[in-house]
């Protein structure tokens, strides 16, 4: 008799080089990682939760030079934000159903250490992949890595996929 899926929580996020729609290289190295050693042929065997964290803007403008003057302005302004995380995790979705592979995606708002953390404990994957930008001592001091954080703090177990040397931007800190 075979049991439930192997559910995989992939946390998933646009490229700071591209912009969305466009997934981060982290984001896509890490989702290639599992496809290639842990779902390989078993497609019917697993089931990828992606989840994409928006980080809100302190001032809500994501910083554009705009004027807002009517409430339509603002319904337009985080319909464009929603539709922007969509458009990225289509891409993801997409490819499973390619493949065969069930999916699920959806989409929060916040600090993304935190609410990854967070959806693992709400959601209960049986491990979560997230990608690692390898970034040095002197540059996770000033930048943070949710990766780390998720290592720490998520319950469950936490495989991290660092991209390789030549997948690196210039600057690190990129993805």
């Amino acid at each position: 008799m075979e049991g439930e899926p192997t559910r995989i929580m992939l946390a998933v996020n646009e490229s700071t080089i591209k912009g969305y729609p466009n997934a981060s290289i982290s984001s896509r190295k890490a989702f290639e990682w599992t496809l290639q050693k842990i779902v390989r042929s078993n497609t019917s065997g697993f089931k990828l939760l992606f989840l994409h964290v928006q980080v809100p803007d302190e001032d809500g403008f994501d910083d554009m030079d705009s004027v807002y003057a009517s409430p339509e302005d603002f319904k337009n302004m985080r319909h464009r934000d929603c539709a922007r995380g969509l458009h990225l995790l289509e891409f993801f979705v997409e490819r499973c159903h390619a493949i065969g592979v069930g999916c699920e995606a959806w989409i929060k708002k916040g600090d993304p250490k935190e609410v990854i953390c967070h959806e693992v404990k709400r959601v209960q994957p049986d491990f979560l992949v997230v990608g690692c930008r390898g970034l040095g001592p002197f540059q996770r001091v000033f930048v943070g890595t949710v990766s780390e954080f998720c290592v720490k703090h998520a319950e469950c177990p936490v495989i991290t996929i660092k991209r390789s040397a030549e997948e690196t931007p210039q600057d690190p800190v990129d993805d």
